[in-house]
Order: structure tokens, then sequence, then C-alpha cells
């Protein structure tokens, strides 16, 4: 296997490319890299691609017919202060799945995007 460049990709299926672009970009710290919509665009925070790909990307067309809807899987991105970040996002009007889940790693919260993929919001633990 070749790395052809320094980042990770994850693909997420959309319905709406456009919508996935603004929801990532305008609420997220994502900058749009290429864009082909309202087939595929991909969008880059830091060392993390995400292929925003539509119904009619080849991305959408290669998933096999059983493969539908949302799983547990989700990209994670760290902040540094979850409830501002969630008081933030929902004055922008924005919903969660779920509340706050605190374990002894940090808290987390899920939002969906605008297709239903999850992202996950981290704030580590407090270490001393």
């Amino acid at each position: 296997m070749t790395a052809t460049d320094h980042y990770a990709s994850v693909r997420y299926l959309v319905d709406d490319v456009e919508a996935a672009v603004g929801f990532y970009t305008t609420h997220l710290g994502f900058t749009l890299n290429i864009s082909a919509a309202p087939a595929f665009a991909d969008v880059v925070r830091g060392p993390l691609r995400l292929l925003l790909s539509g119904p009619a990307s080849s991305g959408a067309r290669a998933t096999p017919a059983d493969a539908t809807g949302t799983g547990r899987n989700r990209i994670h991105l760290v902040v540094d202060d979850l409830y501002a970040e969630i008081a933030r996002l929902r004055a922008a009007g924005l919903s969660f799945r779920g509340d706050v889940v605190a374990g002894p790693g940090g808290r987390q919260i899920l939002l969906p995007d605008p297709a239903g993929n999850l992202v996950e919001l981290f704030e580590p633990a407090q270490r001393s």
C-alpha cells in the first residue's frame, strides 16, 4: 500500500453535497478542498480529509444495496470545551443525538450531519 498524500480520508455518503459542505465548513472548522457538487466534494480539517459523496458519485454507486443507513461509526473531533461547543452549535440551530456521555477518558456527544452521519465531539478528561 502506498500513501499518496498526508491525509487520512473517510468517506461519508450524503444526500446533499452542498448542505454537507456547508455543515462541516460553517460549524466544524473544515475547509473546502475540492468540489464537484452535486456529486462529490471533500473537506479538510488538519490531517482528516472527509470525502462527501452524493447519490450521483461513484462512491455511492459502489455501496452494496444492503449497506444502508447510519451505523455506530463516526469521525471523532477533539474540542477544548464540550459544553461551549454544544451551546454554539445549538445556537446555530443544530441538534444532537442523545445527551453528553462521560467516562474515564472524557466527555462526548454525537452530532448528526445533514445526512445522518455521526460526528463525535469529544473533550478529554483533565489529567493531573
